[in-house]
């Protein structure tokens, strides 16, 4: 019995271990490709869009503020009221927003009307004046962004 044992004990193991030499050999090849072909690349040509470089001035802006109360305020060419030019602008309810915009517009849908909202103010109070708008048709709606000083 001690002959059969040997026999099992001589025979060979089999290695379950990854051999990684010719993994790292072909990302050695790899890598000296990319970095062949890297600098040989041209990168493509992006246009992005650039502020303030409009043909000309708009004849009129009306501005759709929006305070941390979520009232809503309109101003038309930063003024709020040719009588009162120091008020805050025309409250007005959402609802009766886009009329209101419209008429300002006189007809023409070329206006631009620029949204100011307070830091304050939660995403979803902008969007529902923006969908409110988009709804009555007015083409030209932004929102104004406040640039830091350096």
């Amino acid at each position: 019995m001690s002959a059969v044992s040997r026999r099992g004990a001589s025979r060979r193991r089999t290695i379950s271990e990854i051999n990684m030499v010719p993994f790292i050999d072909v990302m050695l090849v790899l890598l000296i490709i990319f970095m062949v072909s890297a600098p040989l690349m041209t990168p493509g040509v992006i246009d992005l869009p650039t502020v303030g470089q409009a043909q000309r001035q708009p004849d009129r802006i009306v501005e759709v503020q929006l305070d941390a109360g979520e009232l809503l305020r309109i101003k038309v060419d930063g003024k709020a009221d040719a009588g009162n030019p120091d008020s805050e602008g025309e409250r007005i309810a959402l609802p009766q927003l886009a009329k209101r915009i419209q008429a300002l517009q006189n007809g023409s849908s070329q206006t631009p009307v620029i949204i100011s909202a307070d830091k304050g103010v939660k995403y979803e109070a902008v969007v529902k004046v923006m969908d409110a708008l988009q709804k009555a048709g007015i083409a030209r709606v932004g929102l104004a962004v406040r640039t830091t000083g350096a």
